[in-house]
């Protein structure tokens, strides 16, 4: 302790402070998460998360300097989460000896799965409008999933170009996009309905592709 009686950093007091210092950001993300679930980012504000959270607006300043702030580092903890996903889901293993329905159900369910879990995801990634301190934050998840699909349908097709692998990856992912608000806020034989309709139109897209 120094003379002033101020604790310094080495005692057992400082990995306390860090701990609560942890514990608060992840309350933080967590009430972001909710409320851009149920308010989408561009309503969403920093008060409105800062009062989810049970914290005044300064305390989410220490942490925080904005709500694109927010949402990198929300971006970051999803993308933490999705790897156990993508290990699973985007592999070699998945494509081989599989059919071309028996893949898109491989991807897709894990992947509504993943979304119906997380409310705050998909106003992250399921929106095809982003403003642009939205669309830095979650570029780099967004690369390495478009980057996982567009490897599988490199296996599905071989002799295409890699230009037109990209392309098919890039329609099959706004597919998936542009359809994961409609089911994730229907419910129980309409949520079906809709990830069917999804799931047909992702297999006759990509037949047609290969």
């Amino acid at each position: 302790m120094a003379g002033d009686g101020r604790v310094t950093e080495g005692t057992p007091a400082a990995p306390r402070r860090q701990a609560r210092g942890q514990q608060r950001i992840q309350e933080i993300l967590h009430a972001a998460a909710a409320v851009f679930g149920e308010q989408g980012y561009d309503a969403t504000t920093t008060n409105a998360i800062a009062k989810r959270a049970g914290i005044s607006p300064g305390s989410l300043y220490q942490f925080f300097k904005d709500k694109d702030d927010i949402a990198r580092s929300l971006a970051a903890h999803y993308a933490a989460q999705l790897t156990a996903l993508r290990a699973g889901v985007f592999t070699v293993e998945t494509v081989d000896g599989a059919d071309l329905e028996d893949l898109v159900d491989a991807v897709l369910g894990p992947l509504v799965a993943f979304n119906l879990a997380h409310p705050g995801f998909k106003a992250l990634f399921a929106r095809t409008d982003m403003p642009a301190g939205l669309r830095d934050a979650v570029a780099p998840i967004q690369a390495t999933i478009h980057q996982r699909v567009a490897d599988l349908i490199a296996l599905l097709v071989p002799d295409r170009p890699p230009e037109g692998v990209a392309r098919t990856a890039t329609v099959a992912i706004q597919l998936v996009r542009a359809m994961t608000p409609l089911i994730t806020e229907a419910e129980g034989p309409e949520r079906d309905a809709l990830t069917a309709e999804l799931r047909e139109a992702l297999v006759g897209y990509l037949r047609r592709q290969v």
